[in-house]
Order: structure tokens, then C-alpha cells, then sequence
């Protein structure tokens, strides 16, 4: 390819943000699929993982659209995602990430993704990654005001309220919170200089069981669970990210409340039925050695978590361990504890026009 710019590219980050910071700022939607930095230069067009990894056989049904709708020669910043119902579905999205290229190609009709474009870093000759990011997104509109799915300019707003509205009512289509951009910026690869802003709530979950540390050095990971309508403990995800001393005073805590016996283990509600633990989750592909093999609680430890995001029947990210509710019974804690905002029309959400940067 001859680029103003050579992939592998580092795309820009953002910083964890507690609230929406105001000043002379663009907001977006924060969309929860795969960061892409797509490359055209004629017929040769790269699709480019945030890691710096090739996606282009992952997603065929994207490359006549792309080049199709794309300037002969330029580089974009965007995402990938997959729209179902009416929201985003971020496990369709990861099963697109498959070695078979007959599966490739049955997904990729089952559940076709769509490319949202946020930003713009090089067009025909002129590399844009040192122009100030207003300029850049004024460039990208025009340059993508004829596009058409399944291809998108993500909406913009300077409004803080507007990016407020945002925040609240696009969360249950699936997005991911709002990010704010600097409109002074550069384009700075691999560096944190934008603001995420993602939703934080709290939950009283079940603690079925534990990992252990990686280094085998304390507690890794609580296995958390909540009750469902028909009373069945669901395993929902895991609360981690302890530090070493509070790994090591875990270990302590959950000694009295390990299941040894032959009845404890055949009683636990994640047991695999043959008197020893199965793993409340297959393990997943995208980390095939990782090991899955986990220590059983009898069912009594209630814990309070900090969570991010429900999709479905689990957490979309890991959960922060908060403390213990020994005041709280196990069967109480049910999945209608959890916020679950109506969700905003996803189609709504794609067809909505971005305000001009300069607004």
C-alpha cells in the first residue's frame, strides 16, 4: 500500500472518566463492538484489529461496500459491530472471529457487521494525524455524507446535555457509554487521550465460587451468580483485579465456606452431577489454554459488586468486588435487582445525522 500512513497503526485510547467533563469538547456514542482502522489504497483495502491484527477474512461481506463508498486512497478510525433486534450484539460480533472459512462465510450472511467511522487520519496524499481533530471531523463528514449501510458516521454533538441524553437512553441499544474528544487534539496513536464515560452500578450477587491467582499466589477471581425467575442460581460472570495482599485475606475468608463433602459438591447449583465442580462456562476460544478449573462455596456468601453493563443473562465486563452483605440472604439476590433501561431504537440510533463539529 502507498499511504501517507503504513499499518500496523496504534489506534488513539481513552482514559476511565467518573464523570462527563465539559469544555471544548466533541462527544460520541462509545460503540461496544471491535476498534477497526480500515486502509484503502484502490483495489487494496486492510481492515486493522486494535492489537494490530488483520480482520479482513473475519468480515468479507465488508470489503465491496468499502470500496465502494470509500475515497480511492484513505485511512479511517472506527468500529465494527453487529446490529440485532434492536440493540448490538456483541457475542454475534465475537463468533465472527472463527478459523473455518465456511463458518466465516455463514456468519458473515447470518450476522453481517456494519463499519462506523469516528474519525478520519489520511485522505489521498495528506496525512491527518497532525491536524486538529475539529478539521478532521469536519474533513470526515464531508467526505462519508453520501454513505450508506452498512456503513456510518458516528453522531456528534458539542451539547454536553445532548451527550447526557445520549449516555442514558442508547445504553439499552447496547453502546457502551459516551467518549470525549478534544477538539484541539492531534491524532496520537497508542496514547490515552480521550475521555470514556461508562455506566457504574452496583449489585448484591451470589459468590459460588473462586479461581485461583494465575500464580497460583491467592484468590484470582470471585464466580458470581444470580437467581433467576424460576429460582435456578445463574452464573453471570466474575468479580478480579484484586491486589496481591487482598488476593492472599480472600483465601482466608472463603476457607470456611469452601464445599468439601461428597453431598456439598453433589448439592452445588453449578455441579456437573458427578460429585466433583464443572466449569459454570465453557472456556472460551479466544483464550483455549486458559485454565478454567475452579474451588465450589456452599451457597451462603453474598457480596456486593460494581458492574458496568448486563447483556443478556451476564456481565458484559468483569465485576469490582465492594464487600460483603452478610446481612443479605443468597436468594434474594435475583437478576430484577438490575437496571435494565429501555432500549433506544437501534435503527433510530443509525439513521440520526451528526451536528457539524462547528455547532
Amino acid at each position: 500500500m502507498d499511504l501517507p500512513l503504513t499499518p500496523p497503526v496504534d489506534p488513539m485510547l481513552a482514559k476511565l472518566a467518573r464523570e462527563l467533563p465539559t469544555g471544548d469538547l466533541l462527544y460520541e456514542p462509545k460503540w461496544d463492538g471491535f476498534r477497526c482502522l480500515v486502509f484503502r489504497d484502490g483495489d487494496e483495502l486492510l481492515l486493522q484489529s486494535r492489537n494490530g491484527k488483520p480482520l479482513d477474512r473475519y468480515f468479507p461481506e465488508l470489503q465491496a461496500p468499502l470500496r465502494a463508498q470509500l475515497p480511492p486512497r484513505c485511512v479511517l478510525d472506527g468500529e465494527l459491530v453487529v446490529p440485532r433486534g434492536d440493540g448490538l450484539d456483541f457475542d454475534a460480533l465475537s463468533e465472527r472471529i472463527h478459523p473455518a472459512e465456511s463458518r466465516v462465510r455463514t456468519l458473515a450472511e447470518a450476522t453481517p457487521a456494519r463499519f462506523v467511522a469516528f474519525d478520519l487520519l489520511a485522505l489521498g496524499d495528506d496525512d491527518l494525524t497532525s491536524t486538529p481533530f475539529v478539521d478532521r471531523r469536519e474533513v470526515l463528514e464531508r467526505t462519508l455524507r453520501d454513505v450508506v449501510p452498512p456503513l456510518h458516521l458516528t453522531p456528534a454533538t458539542r451539547d454536553p446535555a445532548t451527550a447526557a441524553d445520549w449516555f442514558t437512553r442508547f445504553e439499552g441499544a447496547g453502546l457502551d457509554g459516551v467518549i470525549a474528544k478534544p477538539l484541539g487534539d492531534r491524532y496520537q496513536p497508542g496514547k490515552r487521550a480521550l475521555a470514556k464515560i461508562k455506566q457504574q452500578r452496583t449489585a448484591d450477587v451470589v459468590v459460588g465460587g473462586f479461581r485461583w491467582h494465575k500464580d497460583g499466589q491467592g484468590v484470582g477471581s470471585l464466580l458470581l451468580g444470580l437467581h433467576d425467575a424460576e429460582g435456578r442460581l445463574r452464573h453471570i460472570g466474575v468479580a478480579s483485579s484484586f491486589s496481591a495482599a487482598r488476593r492472599a485475606q480472600l483465601v482466608d475468608e472463603l476457607e470456611p465456606h469452601r464445599a468439601t463433602t461428597d453431598a456439598e459438591l453433589a448439592e452445588h447449583p453449578w455441579s456437573d452431577g458427578a460429585g466433583t465442580a464443572g466449569s459454570p462456562r465453557p472456556p472460551s476460544r479466544w483464550n483455549s489454554g486458559k485454565d478454567t478449573s475452579w474451588v465450589p462455596l456452599r451457597i451462603g456468601l453474598v457480596a456486593e459488586v460494581a458492574y458496568e453493563q448486563l447483556q443478556g443473562d451476564r456481565l458484559r465486563h468483569g465485576a469490582r468486588f465492594h464487600r460483603w452483605r452478610p446481612d443479605r440472604d443468597p436468594n434474594s439476590c435475583r437478576y430484577d435487582q438490575l437496571e435494565a433501561p429501555p432500549p433506544a431504537e437501534l435503527t433510530d440510533l443509525f439513521a440520526a445525522g451528526s451536528e457539524p463539529a462547528s455547532s
